[in-house]
C-alpha cells in the first residue's frame, strides 16, 4: 500500500487540502485529527476535564469509534452517532489538544490508525503521522503557514457555518494549541526529519492544493 503523512499545526489546511487530492489520485483520507476530537467531544459531554489523564483514561472503554467513507469523504461516528459536524467546534478543537497528550488515548486511537492504512492507499493528516503513525510512509509533508493566516482561515470558516466568531480570539487560541501541540511529552508536533516542508502563507486554497499535488505527483509519479 502507498501512504502519504500530511503533518502540520492546527489550521494549516491539512484536511481540506489532503481531503481534495485523495479524491484526485483515488486514495482514503483519513483525518486523525477528528478521531482526537471525537474522544474530546465525548470527555466534553462527559463533564470531565480534557488534562485529567486518570478520568479520560477511565472513559475509554465506554467508547466506540468507527470511520466511514462515502464517496471518499470520511465520516466519524462515536457511539453509532454521526459526530462529524459536532467535533468541528473552537471548544473541542482545544479539548482535542488536551486529550491527545494522554498516552492511553494515543494508544487507543494507534491501532484503529494503523488498520485503515494496512487496508488502504491512503494520505492520512495529523500531528505525528510521519514521526509516529506511518513512520515508513513513502511521502512525509510537514504543511505549515504564519499563525495569523491559519487564523484568517479559521475565522472565514467559522463565520460560513454561521457561527459566531471574533478573529483575535481565534488567533489566540492557535497559538495556544500551537504551544500546546509543540510542548506536550507525548507524541509533540514536530516535523519529520524526511519530511518535505510546505508553507502555504498566503496561498489561496487552490494554489495550495496545486503545491502539494505537484510535489506528489515529481516524488510519487501519482
Amino acid at each position: 500500500m502507498i501512504h502519504i503523512a500530511i503533518d502540520g499545526p492546527a489550521g494549516a489546511g491539512k484536511s481540506t487540502i489532503a481531503r481534495r487530492i485523495a479524491a484526485q489520485i483515488g486514495f482514503i483520507y483519513v483525518d486523525t485529527g477528528a478521531l482526537y476530537r471525537a474522544v474530546a467531544r465525548y470527555v466534553l459531554c462527559a463533564g470531565v476535564r480534557p488534562e485529567d489523564a486518570p478520568a479520560v483514561t477511565a472513559l475509554l472503554p465506554q467508547i466506540e469509534l468507527s470511520l466511514r467513507f462515502q464517496n471518499g469523504v470520511q465520516k466519524v461516528c462515536l457511539n453509532g452517532e454521526d459526530v462529524s459536524e459536532a467535533i468541528r467546534t473552537p471548544e473541542v478543537s482545544m479539548a482535542a489538544s488536551g486529550v491527545s497528550a494522554i498516552p492511553a488515548v494515543r494508544e487507543f486511537l494507534f491501532g484503529l490508525q494503523q488498520k485503515i492504512a494496512q487496508e488502504n492507499n491512503v494520505i492520512m493528516d495529523g500531528r505525528d503521522i510521519g514521526t509516529v503513525v506511518l513512520p515508513d510512509a513513502q511521502l512525509k509533508l510537514f504543511l505549515t503557514a504564519s499563525a495569523e493566516d491559519r487564523a484568517h482561515r479559521r475565522f472565514e470558516e467559522l463565520c460560513a457555518k454561521g457561527q459566531k466568531a471574533d478573529y483575535a480570539q481565534v488567533l489566540a487560541d492557535i497559538r495556544r494549541r500551537d504551544e500546546q501541540d509543540i510542548r506536550r511529552k507525548t507524541a509533540p508536533l514536530k516535523q519529520a526529519e524526511d519530511a518535505v516542508k510546505v508553507d502555504t502563507s498566503g496561498n489561496t486554497l487552490e494554489q495550495s492544493i496545486a503545491l502539494l499535488r505537484g510535489i506528489i505527483r515529481e516524488k510519487l509519479g501519482l
